[in-house]
C-alpha cells in the first residue's frame, strides 16, 4: 500500500533543500569562511568578540538572529522539570492525554473505514499521464470536478464538541455534592481560566484610552487622522525588521497596506530562495503521489470556501497550499510541544511492525470539515504561493493546531470553551439560564466559530482585525472573549454589562427564542459585526 519511496513519513525533503549549499548564489558572493578570516593578520583575538558583534550588526544578521530567537520563545513551551518524561512536557494531565489518544484512534478509525469501504489505498504513485495532467492544470484545479460523492469529512466540529463535553477528571468532584453547579455548562473540567479583571490586564492595549484600527481610523474629525499617523509608525517598525516591535505594534490593529509585511515579520517568514525551492519540492511531491487525504481536501474546499462569497475566488490557491501542506514533514516538529501525536500507517504486509511504520499523512495532520478556512483569509494578503504557504504553515504550528486538539493549554480549545462558559455564567447568568432551559446551550452555537477562529463567519476585514490581536498577544484567548460578546449582544441594557447599542435589537429576539434553532437563527449572520467595538465594550464597559 505504501512503499518506502513514498513521501509518507519522509523528512529527506527538508535536508535536500536546506542541507546543501547552492553552487552559485549572487547574494553570497564575497563571503569568506570564518576559518579563513581568523587567520588574517588584521584579525585580533582580543577584540574578536566585539568585531563579531559589529559584523553581525552591519550585515543584518543580528536582527535575523534576534527574530529567530524570538520566534522560538513564542512557539516553544516553558521548560518543565528536567526529569519529567516527554509526554508530561507536552501535556501534564493524564486524563487529558488519554482523551487525546482516544480521539486520535477515533479519527484514524474513520479514515481507515473510508479506505476499506471504497477499496482505495492511502497512497499511490501517479502514472506518467496523471502527473502531466495535474501539472498542466496546477493553476486551474478549481475547474476540475472529481467525483467526491463517496467521500465524507473525517469529522466535523460538532463531533469534536461531543468529545469535549464528555471530558472528565476522574479525580475531581468539584466539591459540589448536589451536582447542580456542574450541570450549568457543557465543559466540566477543572482548568484555570482568566476572569474579567485578568483579561483586562492582559489586553490593556484594547482599552478605551487606546486608539484602535477598526474604530478610530473611521473618525475623520482632525486634520491628522489617527490612521495616517499610525501608518507612519508602522512603516518605521517595518524598516526595523524587528519581530518583537511588530508584535507590540499590531496589538492596536494593522493598516491594510502594511499587514502582509507586518505578519511576515512577526512570524519570521522571510521567503528566501530556499523557501521557494522547498515549496517547489512539495509541489513535485503532490504531482508524483496521490494520497487519500487529497480527496478530503478537495471535498472540504468544495463544501466551504467554494461556497463563500469572500473566498471562492481563491479556490486554486487553497488546493495548492493544502495539498503541499499535507506532504510537509516539517509540520511534524509541532508535535514536540503539542498534546497530539502524528497518526501512523504501516507498509503493506508489515502491519504492527514498528520498523515499518510511517506517518500518514506526511505532515501528521488529518484535515477535517472547515480546515480549508484556516488558509482562505491569508489569500487576501499573499499572492506568491511560496510565501502564502509559509505564512499559513507558521500560523498553523503556532495557533491553529490548538483548536482541534485536546489539551490543558490556556490557548487550547478546552480552555477556550471553559473560559467562554465561565464568563457568560458569571456576568450574564439570566441569559445563560434562559438559553440553557430552551436547549440552546451557548457553546453549541458558538463552538463552530471558535474551531475555525471565526473564519467564514466574520467579514474579512473584521476577521483580519481579530487575527491581528491573536498575533499581537500570541494567544487565542481573545476568541473566547469574542464569542462571549456575540452571545451577550442580545442582552438588554439593564444587564450588569453595558452592551453595544447596535446589538440591542437582538435582545428581544434572543430572549424570546424557544429552541436551539431559533437561537441559532438570531445569531446566524455575523457578517455585519464590528470586532473592536465589541471587544472594547465587553472588556472595559463600566459595571453598574
Amino acid at each position: 500500500m505504501i512503499s518506502r519511496s513514498n513521501p509518507v513519513g519522509s523528512q529527506q525533503l527538508h535536508h535536500r533543500t536546506y542541507g546543501t549549499r547552492r553552487a552559485h548564489d549572487p547574494d553570497r558572493e564575497g563571503e569568506v569562511p570564518l576559518e579563513t578570516s581568523l587567520h588574517k593578520s588584521e584579525v585580533r583575538i582580543e577584540s574578536l568578540k566585539e568585531d563579531l558583534k559589529e559584523f553581525l550588526r552591519k550585515s543584518g544578521w543580528e536582527k535575523k538572529l534576534q527574530n529567530a530567537v524570538y520566534r522560538e520563545l513564542n512557539v516553544l513551551p516553558e521548560l518543565g522539570h528536567p526529569s519529567a518524561p516527554p509526554e508530561h512536557t507536552k501535556e501534564g494531565l493524564m486524563y487529558i492525554r488519554r482523551a487525546q489518544v482516544n480521539w486520535e484512534k477515533r479519527v484514524l478509525k474513520s479514515l481507515n473505514s473510508m479506505c476499506t469501504e471504497m477499496s482505495i489505498p492511502l497512497a499511490k504513485k501517479r502514472s506518467a499521464d496523471e502527473q502531466r495532467e495535474l501539472l498542466h492544470k496546477w493553476n486551474e484545479m478549481g475547474t476540475d470536478e472529481p467525483d467526491l460523492s463517496h467521500f465524507r469529512p473525517v469529522y466535523a466540529p460538532k463531533d469534536f464538541l461531543e468529545v469535549l463535553i464528555n471530558l472528565r477528571n476522574p479525580n475531581y468532584n468539584g466539591g459540589d455534592p448536589t451536582g447542580l453547579h456542574s450541570s450549568w455548562g457543557l465543559i466540566n473540567v477543572p482548568l484555570p481560566v482568566k476572569d474579567l479583571p485578568e483579561l483586562r490586564e492582559l489586553y490593556t492595549e484594547l482599552g478605551l484610552n487606546y486608539e484602535q484600527l477598526g474604530i478610530d481610523d473611521s473618525l475623520r474629525i482632525s486634520p491628522e487622522p489617527f490612521e495616517i499617523e499610525y501608518i507612519r509608525l508602522g512603516q518605521k517598525v517595518l524598516s526595523e525588521q524587528d519581530s518583537a516591535a511588530a508584535q507590540q505594534y499590531i496589538r492596536q490593529g494593522c493598516p491594510t497596506t502594511l499587514r502582509a509585511d507586518m505578519w511576515a515579520i512577526i512570524l519570521n517568514v522571510n521567503n528566501e530562495l530556499e523557501d521557494s525551492l522547498y515549496y517547489e519540492q512539495l509541489k513535485a511531491n503532490v504531482i508524483q503521489h496521490d494520497l487519500l487525504v487529497d480527496n478530503l481536501i478537495y471535498k472540504d474546499v468544495k463544501l466551504t470556501a467554494s461556497n463563500d462569497d469572500y473566498y471562492f475566488v481563491f479556490e486554486d490557491y487553497l488546493y495548492q497550499v493544502l495539498l503541499c501542506f499535507s506532504r510537509d514533514a516539517l509540520v511534524l516538529d509541532h508535535f514536540n510541544y503539542s498534546s497530539a501525536s502524528p497518526p501512523k500507517s504501516y507498509i503493506k504486509g508489515k502491519l504492527a511492525l514498528e520498523d515499518y511504520a510511517v506517518v500518514y499523512p506526511p505532515n501528521g495532520v488529518v484535515p477535517f470539515h472547515g480546515f480549508a478556512m484556516y488558509v482562505a483569509p491569508l489569500c487576501f494578503l499573499y499572492h506568491e504561493p511560496s510565501k502564502l504557504y509559509k505564512v499559513f504553515r507558521e500560523m498553523y504550528v503556532r495557533f491553529f493546531f490548538r483548536l482541534h486538539n485536546i489539551s490543558s493549554h490556556s490557548s487550547g480549545i478546552v480552555s477556550l470553551c471553559l473560559l467562554f462558559e465561565t464568563l457568560i455564567q458569571t456576568y450574564l447568568p439570566q441569559l445563560f439560564y434562559h438559553l440553557r432551559e430552551i436547549g440552546a446551550q451557548p457553546l453549541r452555537i458558538s463552538f463552530k466559530w471558535m474551531v475555525r477562529a471565526f473564519s467564514g463567519y466574520l467579514a474579512t476585514d473584521q476577521l483580519l482585525f481579530l487575527w491581528d490581536r491573536i498575533l499581537g498577544y500570541n494567544s487565542l484567548e481573545i476568541l473566547a472573549a469574542r464569542m462571549k460578546i456575540i452571545n451577550i449582544s442580545g442582552w438588554s441594557p439593564s444587564s450588569r454589562l453595558l452592551a453595544a447599542a447596535v446589538f440591542a435589537y437582538r435582545a428581544e429576539n434572543l430572549m424570546e427564542a424557544t429552541s436551539l434553532a431559533a437561537a441559532e437563527a438570531v445569531l446566524a449572520d455575523l457578517s455585519t459585526l464590528q470586532v473592536m467595538p465589541l471587544l472594547q465594550l465587553f472588556l472595559f464597559a463600566t459595571l453598574n
